[in-house]
């Protein structure tokens, strides 16, 4: 497995296929955060898994948000992969809160990478059941 950035357009068609399938790629572009850094874990050179990041929640605060991994690659710590990266790369720019909505059924995937459950769960209309997730402590000492 290996994990890169990549362009927001190459992430694009992944999201939808796994996250919006009743939405277009293009329509995607519209919930992109502006300069957002977007990496992909691709397995013999295929890619598997997506996310990206970008400054989201008031000053310090980075949101992850876009992670889709492909149905034969999950399990295999492809999306473990994406969202290591993503926050490697927040805590880099000194992100001083790390945080996502997280569809429930991948609420253990970001339990497993210190993420804590700050909210009830709540339906995201055509998309889901979700919870507020936030990484305590990641970036203690960082600015905000």
């Amino acid at each position: 497995m290996h994990v890169r950035e990549v362009p927001l357009a190459d992430t694009r068609a992944l999201r939808q296929q796994v996250l919006r399938p009743h939405k277009t790629v293009e329509s995607l572009v519209a919930d992109e955060p502006p300069e957002a850094f977007a990496v992909g874990a691709f397995d013999h050179g295929e890619l598997v898994a997506v996310g990206l990041t970008g400054r989201d929640g008031g000053p310090g605060a980075w949101r992850i948000r876009g992670m889709a991994t492909t149905p034969q690659a999950r399990g295999n710590g492809a999306g473990t992969a994406v969202l290591g990266a993503l926050v490697a790369h927040a805590m880099a720019c000194n992100a001083s809160r790390v945080w996502c909505n997280a569809r429930t059924p991948a609420r253990s995937l970001y339990e497993r990478a210190g993420f804590r459950v700050a909210s009830e769960e709540f339906e995201i209309p055509e998309i889901g059941p979700h919870f507020v997730m936030v990484l305590d402590g990641a970036c203690e000492g960082a600015g905000a």
